[in-house]
């Protein structure tokens, strides 16, 4: 195995555990899949140590060198396989942002909640924000939930021609990964105060009470909120 090619694996397999030691492979895929991602990452350092080894203990014997350009199509792929891994160990994941939000235009769809997986909570106040679009898909009468108490977290989104006092409050499910993420939200009226209080991004927690109106052209659930606290970002910003 040539050098460079136990340099890019050995690279892969650093930069999962750098993921896993910092915490951030939490942004990057699902909890199910942290013990195969880590596993992944140990033998590949694994394999770059044992292979390092034998090459070490043969230095000095003759090998043979392939002529011409039979190695040309293989340098492109360490080269590519060896760049990713040191722009990963350079630069530092971020969870998807509002803007990723917008432009999926899923926000308000709720097509991709997987409703099966949904678990009836007793208490409106307990339920997560991809429990109320859960139940939403289940069931998307929004006069059936008025009145309901409601208490969710998550990030602001600011969706373009939006009323002065409504802004959606969001999340990301992930099935797998962060390549599958998807936006789940509701709108959040804030009577009394504009809005742009909350800048787009901000995490806050809601609380209020369910009420319906007008959203994009169609009868929405909306959450009218009492009370709106700025909260940390979550260590881990998705649902599942």
């Amino acid at each position: 195995m040539n050098g460079w090619d136990l340099l890019a694996i050995g690279a892969w397999g650093v930069l999962l555990l750098k993921y896993w030691l910092t915490g951030q492979l939490a942004v990057l895929v699902h909890p199910n899949y942290f013990p195969l991602t880590i596993g992944a990452g140990l033998a590949l350092v694994g394999v770059t140590g044992w292979q390092g080894w034998q090459r070490w203990r043969e230095r000095g014997r003759p090998r043979l060198v392939p002529e011409g350009n039979a190695l040309l199509p293989r340098s492109w792929s360490r080269f590519l396989l060896l760049s990713t891994a040191v722009v990963g160990l350079v630069v530092t994941p971020r969870p998807f942002n509002s803007q990723v939000a917008l432009d999926s235009g899923e926000l308000w769809s709720m097509t991709r909640t997987m409703p099966q997986r949904f678990r009836p909570v007793q208490r409106p106040e307990q339920r997560s924000l991809v429990d109320w679009v859960r139940l939403l898909n289940i069931y998307p009468e929004p006069d059936a939930y008025q009145g309901q108490r409601a208490r969710v977290e998550g990030f602001v989104v600011h969706p373009p021609h939006s009323p002065a006092h409504r802004f959606f409050i969001a999340r990301f499910v992930v099935t797998c990964c962060a390549a599958d993420a998807y936006p789940v939200g509701l709108p959040v009226d804030t009577p009394g105060e504009t809005a742009q209080r909350y800048p787009a991004d901000t995490w806050v927690r809601v609380e209020g009470r369910m009420t319906s109106g007008e959203v994009q052209g169609k009868r929405r659930l909306i959450l009218q909120a009492e009370r709106i606290t700025p909260i940390p970002p979550p260590a881990n910003p998705y649902l599942y």
